[in-house]
């Protein structure tokens, strides 16, 4: 629990929720294109390493997506741990305090899709 009456408390919190979520989204988009430069070295490359190539970015790219959805999800659990613990005096009023956590969430469900997208594209 904070000791500071003061709705800056929250809004830090909220600062580095967001700050997670970028990591999250730019982990997830730099898995994705490992995972799509392997189809495209396939394409360009000599047939005995098409088939190594394309298996080791797709799990490179798999590894990354999946990563950036447990951060994500944990982000999310994280500042929601975080806000019951803030005072009423701490919390502007009037504001929803889980429009960040739910993003987060959904963030890492989309994370979740996308990496069962790819896994079923290469199957």
């Amino acid at each position: 629990m904070s000791s500071v009456d003061d709705p800056r408390v929250f809004f830090a919190a909220e600062r580095t929720l967001l700050a997670w979520n970028r990591t999250a989204l730019s982990l997830m988009a730099f898995g994705f294109l490992i995972e799509r430069f392997g189809l495209f070295l396939e394409m360009l490359g000599r047939e005995e390493i098409k088939i190594l190539q394309r298996h080791i970015s797709l799990v490179i790219g798999l590894a990354f997506i999946l990563f950036a959805a447990c951060l994500a999800g944990y982000s999310a659990l994280q500042h929601a741990r975080f806000v019951k613990t803030l005072r009423a005096a701490e919390v502007p009023e009037g504001y929803d305090m889980r429009v960040g956590t739910i993003v987060n969430l959904l963030l890492a469900i989309f994370g979740a899709l996308l990496a069962f997208y790819v896994l079923r594209g290469f199957v």
